[in-house]
């Protein structure tokens, strides 16, 4: 890492990539308040900082020790927020994303993201196509999803986030979706992800459910390392000893922990982190106060017909009155929704 002095000028600031170049390395520029700062990526053990120091506008020049380097804060010490079409992901703005695990029908999937907007989303999620334990589950619409999906943007405004599952459906979700989403059981996924730092769409990425925060962060850089700077992660809930009460345990101490390793923004999935529809608002209420910056909540109009994740989906009147019971928590936290 490469940091200028106050004031440093252009030629100067060039005169350094210039130089990194050179040696085969890419550059990350980082325009911080009052300073530069530009990262080296790349195999760098094999050159002496003083290479750098001795430059003209250099301030300092010091090595990333941790795996993850584009992700870290030591390289974006300010938070990232992420910008599409007005909703801004990591800022002041608690930013809710809800709708179905999937996609079923057109009704559903209109009524539900009616419901959703007049209720306080700014985002629509479902899934068109679905990744499922057993094969004989329902795993989507598949592409009249996506029309589906398209249908209910244009009709309520609504952004939509979407899951892709491999690199070869990146470009055909692109089309639809706002946000490409990479869920927990693909976050190992190296080749989708290398795809997904190509594309010019922000990327909601899921934490596996038996990753460390370190293979999560590093999963990240996969992602920013190929130019996508638009990350956001998800927190959604880990496999512990105890399944009988909960799916998973929503691990809220990552929250604060991804807040000081990392400057991309951070969603929580309660649904999916509880799989309990009656847990799903009161952990909503501790991931806002553990600093989250949004939340992504599966609502279905009939969770006892859904095709997929019943148990931990709320109907349009629970999220309603959820999102009702979430507004003095996320102004005690000095948030807006």
């Amino acid at each position: 890492m490469i940091i200028m002095k106050k004031g440093a000028s252009q030629e100067e600031i060039d005169t350094v990539i210039k130089k990194i170049k050179k040696f085969g390395f890419q550059e990350q520029i980082n325009q911080g308040e009052d300073r530069t700062l530009i990262g080296i990526v790349g195999k760098t053990r094999k050159i002496s900082t003083d290479i750098f120091t001795i430059l003209p506008g250099v301030e300092r020049v010091f090595r990333i020790l941790k795996e993850y380097k584009l992700t870290s804060r030591e390289f974006h010490p300010q938070s990232t927020i992420i910008e599409i079409d007005k909703v801004k992901i990591g800022g002041k703005k608690v930013v809710i994303m809800a709708g179905p695990c999937a996609v079923e029908s057109r009704k559903q999937i209109l009524d539900t993201a009616i419901a959703v907007k007049q209720a306080g989303a700014s985002i629509l999620r479902g899934g068109a196509f679905k990744p499922r334990t057993s094969p004989y589950s329902f795993r989507g619409l598949g592409k009249e999803g996506l029309e589906l999906l398209k249908e209910a943007r244009q009709k309520t405004g609504l952004l939509v986030v979407t899951e892709v599952m491999s690199a070869e459906e990146v470009e055909m979700v692109s089309e639809v979706a706002d946000i490409l989403q990479v869920g927990a059981r693909n976050m190992y996924n190296y080749h989708l992800l290398e795809r997904l730092g190509k594309v010019e769409k922000p990327v909601l990425l899921k934490r596996h459910f038996q990753a460390t925060i370190s293979e999560f962060l590093n999963s990240a850089e996969y992602i920013l390392s190929e130019g996508n700077k638009e990350v956001i992660l998800c927190e959604r809930g880990i496999r512990t000893f105890d399944s009988e009460f909960t799916r998973n345990t929503l691990d809220l101490t990552s929250i604060p922990v991804l807040k000081k390793e990392t400057h991309l923004p951070i969603i929580v999935d309660p649904s999916h982190g509880t799989g309990r529809a009656e847990y799903v608002i009161p952990m909503s209420k501790a991931a806002i106060a553990a600093g989250a910056d949004g939340l992504i909540i599966e609502v279905h109009p009939n969770p006892a017909e859904a095709l997929s994740d019943g148990p931990q989906s709320l109907t349009p009147e629970q999220f309603s009155e959820g999102v009702e019971e979430l507004k003095p928590f996320i102004k005690t936290a000095g948030r807006e929704l």
